[in-house]
């Protein structure tokens, strides 16, 4: 789950940055309108989620909503704001928020906000998917491997082992580029090396072919992998 938080209090935004990635979100932190905005602009489909504080330097959140809305995204978008009169509450809703959190809020009530709008978009996948005799569970998120018996087998992944797979399965028989997995995987900011992706498949692969998995993953040369059903 991938989530653009825009937040230009540096307390606060590493609080939530630090809040996010402990529950596993994959989160890109812009601290201004201006370098969302280049987030959105280029790469808004990436994301599952985003997180815009009301007053921010260059583009307020406020415009940055409307403008995500003039592309006719769905993104569910939560504000973040310490305006908590009803006009202003009336505007954030009328310009395309799903949702407004006034400050100051606890964490929990924050999680417990995006849980709900994860449960509302029409973006979001199904809870459980299935590649062949492979089952992901993205609520409880676990993976189990059913033999020819019906037999289940569960497979200790990683964050990111899990990340990964939950993304080929979720585009079964397509051909996924490494730069698109680099792109929803890792955060913007990221410093990764040029082989992450080939090393993170290499140790998936390993965990698969331990409980029978074996060929899941197809290496298509040159482009990227694609997740056999």
């Amino acid at each position: 789950m991938r989530v653009l938080l825009v937040e230009d209090e540096p307390d606060l935004g590493k609080a939530i940055d630090r809040t996010l990635k402990q529950e596993k979100y994959i989160v890109d932190w812009a601290l201004d309108g201006s370098e969302a905005w280049e987030y959105l602009d280029s790469h808004w489909t990436q994301y599952n989620l985003a997180i815009f504080d009301w007053l921010l330097p260059g583009l307020s959140g406020l415009e940055l909503l409307r403008r995500l809305r003039a592309k006719n995204s769905a993104l569910p978008v939560l504000m973040l704001t310490a305006k908590d009169r009803m006009e202003d509450k009336v505007a954030g809703l009328d310009a395309g928020a799903d949702d407004y959190l006034v400050k100051p809020f606890g964490m929990a009530e924050l999680l417990a906000r995006l849980r709900a709008l994860q449960r509302r978009s029409p973006q979001i996948q199904p809870q459980q998917l299935q590649v062949g005799n492979l089952v992901l569970d993205c609520g409880n998120r676990t993976v189990w491997h059913l033999d020819r018996s019906g037999n289940s087998q569960i497979i200790a992944l990683t964050n990111k082992e899990f990340q990964l797979l939950e993304y080929l399965m979720k585009h079964p028989n397509q051909i996924i580029t490494t730069d698109q997995i680099r792109n929803q995987l890792w955060e913007a900011s990221a410093d990764t090396f040029s082989n992450v992706v080939a090393a993170q498949v290499r140790l998936l692969r390993r965990k698969l072919e331990s409980v029978g998995g074996a060929n899941l993953i197809e290496t298509v040369h040159g482009v990227g992998y694609r997740m056999r059903n």
